[in-house]
């Protein structure tokens, strides 16, 4: 027997907010648009990517940490005033 098993083993990624390890499907990934970070929900976006909780408090971690300019390799800060509206309106729409 070769040791393998037969079920797929699930993507991980690691947020780059609280920096913990979680299955692909359960981040959200972000790509640099012309210095702009911009939600991919479908991840279907070209570009490199960061993945993040689509919580707030990882959010603000990750923009507290400059987490963003070292994830997407690029010189500066980036716009996340998009990403930010996205993660509150999520928080919104979840149950408490």
């Amino acid at each position: 027997m070769s040791g393998r098993t037969r079920a797929r083993a699930c993507p991980e990624r690691t947020c780059v907010g609280c920096r913990e390890r979680a299955a692909k499907d359960d981040l959200l990934r972000i790509v640099a648009v012309e210095g702009v970070c911009v939600p991919d929900r479908r991840g279907t976006l070209p570009g490199r990517g960061a993945y993040m909780h689509p919580t707030r408090v990882c959010f603000d971690l990750a923009v507290r940490r400059r987490a963003f300019p070292r994830a997407f390799r690029g010189p500066g800060a980036f716009d996340t005033t998009d990403l930010r509206r996205y993660v509150e309106h999520q928080g919104e729409q979840s149950p408490q």
